[in-house]
């Protein structure tokens, strides 16, 4: 009988598993180049073999990891075997096994069991590489020409330049990879042919610390014999004022090294390496503006100084000189996370003459990114292009490229280290009117993935759904989110909060913030910049407003110093990590910014007397909410109570968050120490600021009841009379509409979120008059605008502002909701559609790409009950919630679903992995 048993239990091993590994990542990333973590922590999801199962799980996996595909294949791991480990995880897996040899690649697999002990397939194999993993390994030197940009002209007086190496090989390279670190843009070819697709790289960083290195495989594109490596650099960022330092000239400069190996060879045939061995030559191209607000510019290409074969061995390197060495303090990463990417091609919808002799071209659409514009004419004509947001300016922010037309008679503009922002093209020194299909546009961002689909009943509500993406993905060019792509382009902290929910309920962006981070870190203890960002005195200065600067203090913005705010924009550096932890299950990300929260909220404490923060800094550094309506006539930059109450609000958020992450991290010391000052501070707000005769805070505005709410400042008490005092401000007081700007509304939709008032939110959210999205929309908006109002001049029409209602469409109207007590990401999670009545939204459908597997919703709501469609990933669990009068009366019929009880006027469905449809035949009074 024991035999029989075993007999059965192995022949059950052997049948088909319910599940497949899929989607394999390596620090969120697919296939990775030239990474510089020693522990990478791998992932992946599942895909059901069978889609009307149900209940299909992970119990344990076994990774391998080889130095070779061939070992792989045989099913060795010769680095990594981690035998079977009895889990049911699948993200975030640290590698622990051989010590990671520098330029390596790993390749790697992964099976299951399933919830029966039946063994998957292995996966597809994945990889990764690995870069220069220590300081001593770098053997180059920082080269560059020998022009360096003056702040005092117009526009930048350099020209990029190109850089080139020849060297000989005497057979067909195995393996290749080249590492490039840049301050200021470059592009990499080799012989002739341009490696990779990323362009603008690398990611924006700062260049007072730091460089971030990018991996190429260039072993393809090198023969036997002569070979030449070009490297064409952009002035962008290496002149930007609040990067200047020590030994780091205000010039684009580059450190490159590549290790090239024949068959079969332990030892690199040739190392190639940046010195001042290599050539350069001024490019055709060049900056113009000087890479500062509202002076970002454009390009100028100048065809007459175009070099045949620039690129490839049959260039004359007569003219051209040895390069420049150069000695910057910076330490050398891995860029980590996705390059920028040419994205959607945008093309004109008319070219109109005008009476001047110009010739305005409308792209249909405002956009942040690159144009190709082909022209011709007599040699030696300038043709210019300006770039406007608004119909009836030329130009706005400056912004504007140029071609000079060079002996052929012919050419063609086109971006390579610059970008544009704008819907409408000015073309000015044509003497014809340019065909619509000599124009083209293109969106470039950083190119992290889409993880969201959405659609409803309400086609208002669509509208600002897809303008919110839109405008997201025009703003996150270089790993962080600007501001506004034409004006700044600056990463401000509050912005973040205004954005950073809606991108990760529609994007993979667990490596982009992560990024974000680390950028974070590198500025601390140094307050922003506001004023000539070219004095160097204002830089990097040791005071702040004549007090020591405290090493916890953090600048508005990251990496770029520069610009206003107030204590919600360091908050950033709280916020974000916690948010990506609840949204990815990523304790990592919390280990390595405890010690920035840590000195954050010292800082803070520095600035408080009586257990309330004071007002601090300059006239820029203690900001509260920021555009609200009007707000521009009333004054925002003022010491008004309602900025002190704001600021001590949020400084509670902020001491609650970090409490919550020190108790995840086991650092229960320093959780008391913050719930304790948290309880002390609430209570000093509630005795300053608490208006008891109505039940709200300071000027009884939106962003004070939102801020004192979400921070849980009122009394348990009392807070059920302060969010009815928050109703009252939107439904009657406000009529419907929003009354909040940037930080104000970040805060304001995190807690009507949190707190499932939908019906406040879509109040707001549809109303089609002055302020609001739908106002947005009855004016021709394209894009999201950085003020309630559009016709003030010198403000942005693509702008991070009220980027907030993106996370709502998912976790709100599509009902997809993080279980706050996970701890897993979306390994176990929420489904409750909307209160919202049949004739506000009949229905909507989504499907959210999770790190867990892909979630989906759809539900129809009528007079007679609601239909709800849910898929449940394997190895995932989820928890549906239907109001009382709907959850009574429910239909299922798969037999999974189980009835959980009820809980806050909700009545609870249990869910296990499986396609669902319920259906109630009642629905909410």
């Amino acid at each position: 009988m024991l035999l029989l048993v075993l007999c059965t239990t192995a022949i059950g091993a052997r049948g088909q598993s319910s599940v497949l590994p899929v989607n394999l990542r390596c620090e969120y990333l697919v296939n990775p180049l030239g990474i510089d973590e020693l522990q990478p922590r791998l992932g992946w999801t599942l895909q059901a073999t069978d889609s009307n199962a149900y209940g299909q799980k992970q119990t344990a996996y076994r990774i391998l990891v080889a130095s070779t595909a061939k070992e792989l294949e045989s099913n060795k791991g010769t680095v990594w075997s981690t035998g079977w480990v009895t889990t049911d995880d699948m993200q975030h897996i640290d590698y622990k096994g051989r010590p990671l040899r520098e330029d390596q690649r790993y390749y790697w697999k992964v099976s299951v069991k399933d919830e029966k002990g039946r063994i998957s397939d292995w996966s597809s194999t994945a990889t990764w590489t690995t870069g220069l993993l220590q300081p001593g390994s770098w053997k180059a030197t920082w080269i560059g020409s020998d022009e360096i940009f003056d702040p005092r002209q117009r526009d930048c007086n350099i020209a990029d330049p190109w850089l080139r190496k020849t060297f000989d090989l005497t057979e067909q390279p195995q393996k290749a990879n080249i590492f490039i670190a840049s301050v200021g843009f470059h592009e990499l070819y080799v012989n002739g042919k341009k490696i990779g697709d990323g362009v603008m790289a690398p990611a924006v960083t700062n260049h007072v610390k730091r460089a971030r290195y990018v991996t190429y495989d260039i072993a393809s594109a090198l023969r036997p014999g002569k070979n030449v490596i070009t490297l064409w650099l952009g002035t962008s960022w290496s002149i930007f004022g609040p990067y200047i330092a020590p030994g780091k000239p205000q010039t684009p400069i580059v450190i490159a090294q590549a290790a090239i190996y024949n068959k079969d060879a332990a030892t690199p045939a040739v190392l190639l390496k940046t010195d001042r061995t290599w050539l350069t030559h001024p490019s055709p191209n060049k900056l113009l503006g000087v890479w500062d607000s509202n002076r970002m510019g454009g390009e100028l290409w100048d065809a007459s100084k175009e070099i045949d074969n620039w690129n490839t061995i049959q260039a004359d390197e007569s003219t051209w000189r040895a390069a420049t060495e150069y000695h910057p303090r910076l330490l050398l990463s891995a860029q980590m996370t996705e390059p920028n990417k040419v994205m959607n091609e945008i093309t004109p919808v008319a070219v109109v003459a005008r009476p001047d002799g110009s010739f305005r071209v409308d792209m249909g659409v405002n956009f942040a990114g690159w144009t190709a514009i082909r022209v011709k004419g007599q040699p030696g004509d300038r043709i210019d292009f300006q770039f406007s947001e608004r119909e009836q300016m030329d130009m706005t922010f400056g912004l504007h490229s140029a071609f000079i037309i060079g002996k052929e008679g012919h050419g063609e503009f086109r971006n390579h280290f610059n970008y544009s922002s704008g819907r409408w093209i000015t073309i000015r020194g044509l003497k014809y009117k340019p065909s619509p299909d000599d124009i083209r546009g293109w969106l470039v961002r950083t190119a992290y993935e889409p993880a969201t689909t959405f659609a409803c009943s309400d086609s208002l509500q669509n509208w600002i759904y897809n303008r919110v993406r839109w405008t997201y993905e025009n703003l996150s060019l270089g790993g962080y989110v600007v501001d506004c792509p034409q004006r700044e382009r600056l990463g401000y902290g509050g912005d973040a909060h205004a954005t950073c929910e809606t991108g990760m309920f529609n994007y993979h962006l667990g490596a982009f913030y992560t990024k974000w981070m680390e950028d974070w870190r590198d500025v601390q203890g140094t307050e922003s910049i506001v004023g000539n960002m070219y004095d160097t005195a204002w830089a990097h200065k040791g005071l702040m407003s004549g007090r020591y600067l405290h090493k916890g203090i953090l600048p508005h913005t990251a990496p770029t110093f520069m610009g206003g705010g107030g204590p919600s924009w360091g908050g950033i550096c709280v916020s974000l990590p916690w948010f990506l932890y609840q949204q990815e299950g990523d304790r990592r990300v919390l280990e390595k910014n405890f010690e920035m929260i840590k000195n954050w909220l010292a800082f803070l404490d520095t600035q408080t007397k009586d257990h309330l923060l004071m007002r601090f800094g300059g006239p820029w550094d203690f900001l509260g909410d920021w555009l609200w309506p009007g707000a521009t006539a009333e004054g925002m930059n003022n010491d008004k109570p309602q900025t002190v109450c704001l600021n001590n609000c949020y400084r509670v958020f902020n001491l609650r968050t970090a409490a919550k992450i020190a108790r995840v991290l086991g650092k229960n010391t320093a959780a008391v120490q913050w719930e304790q000052q948290a309880a002390e501070a609430s209570n000093a707000i509630n005795a300053k600021f608490y208006n008891a005769a109505d039940h709200s805070y300071s000027d009884s505005s939106m962003a004070n009841l939102a801020a004192a709410l979400l921070a849980e400042v009122p009394p348990p008490a009392q807070r059920a009379a302060v969010m009815k005092r928050l109703e009252t401000e939107i439904l009657i007081n406000r009529k419907g509409h929003i009354h909040v700007g940037i930080t104000g509304g970040a805060l304001l939709f995190k807690l009507l979120r949190d707190e499932g008032r939908d019906d406040l939110i879509y109040s707001m959210t549809s109303q089609t008059t002055y302020p609001g999205w739908g106002y947005m929309k009855a004016n021709g908006a394209t894009t999201i605008w950085e003020m309630w109002e559009k016709d003030l001049p010198g403000h942005s029409l693509l702008h991070s502002s009220y980027l907030y209602p993106g996370a709502w469409y998912i976790n709100g109207v599509a009902g997809i909701r993080r279980d706050p007590q996970s701890g897993k990401g979306f390994r176990h999670f929420v489904i409750r559609p909307p209160l919202l009545t049949a004739s506000q939204l009949s229905w909507a459908h989504a499907s959210f790409a999770s790190s867990a597997g892909e979630i989906k919703t759809a539900w129809q709501r009528t007079a007679g009950g609601i239909t709800l469609q849910v898929t449940v990933p394997p190895n995932c669990t989820a928890t549906v919630e239907l109001p009382e009068a709907e959850g009574a009366q429910v239909k299922e019929s798969s037999g999974h679903m189980k009835k959980k009880g009820t809980r806050n006027g909700y009545t609870l469905f249990e869910l296990p992995a499986g396609n669902y449809t319920l259906r109630s035949m009642s629905s909410p009074g």
